[in-house]
């Protein structure tokens, strides 16, 4: 059976007498590998790694690093199908599903490309009789990111391709669930030529999240998953001095107004709700439909689209939609089903009990769709994170807003209306971090920011572009004067231009 180790200094790095922890495909229950998991040890063996190579790789010009991202760009997109294969036995979703992840990661390394350009400082001469003054970004050391199962190839290339193209080095920490996929991406940055120990991978739980989080060399941490992680994440690396960004959960709405398309709000609710089987932080999982009519139009589309879904393994090119990640998460979404039903909400679609012939053994669900949900049942307020659709009722646009702004996630959003003056009103009154309109998963393009609201988001740093920029650096600013024989004798007062 294969072994997943961790990769430290460009080796493979297994410690003796550590655990693992097993790797399952989600489509047949097969377990297929066991994940070594990590110690402060590891974290310890990644972190003098990183500093003895990171005086050499920060004094790298930026043109340099900039061609290294290049290369790791050409490498990814060569191995892409590889990758994608990998992610779809290991998590479960299609494998174009996969391909598309793979492509919005790389759009970051792309943004990466740019960095000699995105860390341009500025200069300005006399700020001062015969003073100038000028700032750059300069690295901040040795960075780490926790990055979740749901997207383990998307996700760190969100964080480690800006971090090092800036100077850093970055011990990576990917799920445990489904490592492969991230393990063969931290491969391939080797093969880029980018130096041993600028990029480490730990695998492991807890322990090797603690590890990180305490660890006095690490400076910054980016986290992305549920949100009573994300704010332990930021609440204890941030008792250690740490900078951090952490993404947290959320409960995404969509608010259908009575003259929006509603074949298009059809088919974006099939596939921002039952894509990758409703494992995504900006999959919709609630509608809000603007009147009984709206609300009884949704019910009559999207009902038999739900009965209908083609549910398969992943690497079936007819499946739409495949199993979730682990026999664990799959109680967890019935569970949540269960408790739909006995609070009150009415089941239209039950995708409870499953099976699929040669797949029994697997971990699938079928789609389920509840309708008239209240905000006070749990399938309202928490986050299932599966492939279950809860409709909301408002009896008009302001209620429909109040019902967005006082969910406790403010992570996305969406509205699907033909007016122009109410999407206006809606984007600007919402307490969302991120907005679409008539754009049912409004994920922003790497060369702007991905960064929730509210319990979606800790520590106040967007995630890739410019925001990832400014996270992993550190603004110097210098005010110097050369010495022009002339010397007005001391000044006891604040200095200033007046």
């Amino acid at each position: 059976m294969k072994l997943i180790d961790h990769l430290i200094n460009g080796k493979s790095a297994n410690f003796s007498g550590l655990s693992s922890t097993p790797v399952f495909n989600p489509a047949s229950g097969e377990e297929t590998a066991r994940v070594v998991s990590g110690t402060s040890d590891c974290i310890n063996a990644a972190v003098m790694s990183a500093k003895e190579i990171f005086p050499e790789w920060s004094n790298t010009t930026p043109i340099v690093r900039a061609r290294k991202m290049f290369k790791l760009k050409e490498l990814i997109e060569f191995r892409q199908n590889e990758l994608a294969k990998l992610i779809s036995q290991e998590h479960g979703k299609t494998f174009d599903d996969a391909l598309g992840e793979i492509g919005r990661g790389l759009e970051v390394v792309e943004f990466a490309c740019g960095i000699p350009s995105h860390l341009a400082g500025n200069y300005t001469s006399n700020v001062g009789r015969s003073i100038d003054s000028w700032s750059d970004y300069q690295p901040m050391g040795i960075c780490a990111g926790i990055t979740p199962f749901n997207f383990p190839v998307m996700v760190p290339m969100w964080m480690f391709p800006v971090a090092i193209a800036c100077g850093n080095c970055f011990i990576l920490k990917p799920s445990e669930r489904d490592p492969s996929s991230t393990r063969l991406l931290s491969e391939i940055v080797l093969e880029a030529g980018i130096p041993p120990g600028v990029l480490n991978l730990v695998n492991g739980g807890k322990e090797t999240v603690d590890a990180i989080l305490q660890h006095k060399d690490i400076t910054g941490v980016s986290f992305v998953g549920s949100t009573p992680i994300a704010e332990y994440v930021y609440s204890e690396a941030a008792k250690y001095g740490k900078k951090v960004q952490a993404m947290g959960g959320a409960k995404n709405h969509m608010v259908v107004m009575p003259d929006a398309d509603m074949e298009m709000v059809g088919d974006a609710i099939m596939g921002s709700v039952f894509g990758s089987a409703g494992e995504r932080c900006m999959a919709i999982s609630v509608v809000v439909p603007v009147g009984e009519g709206t609300g009884d139009k949704i019910k009559e589309i999207v009902k038999p689209k739900i009965e209908n879904l083609k549910i398969g393994p992943g690497l079936d090119p007819d499946s739409e939609m495949g199993p979730l990640v682990t026999s664990d998460h799959l109680q967890k979404v019935q569970n949540y089903i269960d408790k739909g039903v006995e609070e009150g909400a009415e089941l239209v679609v039950d995708g409870r009990n499953l099976k699929l012939q040669g797949y029994e053994n697997g971990f699938f669900i079928g789609g389920s769709f509840f309708d008239n949900v209240t905000t006070d049942m749990s399938i309202y307020k928490e986050e299932i994170f599966g492939p279950v659709l809860s409709m909301v009722r408002a009896r008009d646009f302001d209620y429909a807003l109040d019902i967005v702004n006082k969910h406790e996630y403010g992570n996305g959003t969406a509205i699907f209306t033909s007016n122009g003056g109410v999407a206006r009103k809606f984007s600007n009154e919402c307490q969302i971090g991120m907005v679409g309109v008539n754009v049912p998963i409004p994920v922003p393009v790497a060369y702007h920011s991905f960064g929730g609201w509210k319990r979606s988001a800790f520590g106040g740093h967007g995630v890739y572009g410019m925001e990832a920029v400014r996270f992993y650096t550190r603004l110097k600013t210098v005010t110097g004067r050369w010495p022009s024989g002339h010397h007005s004798g001391a000044q006891y007062t604040f200095p200033s231009n007046n």
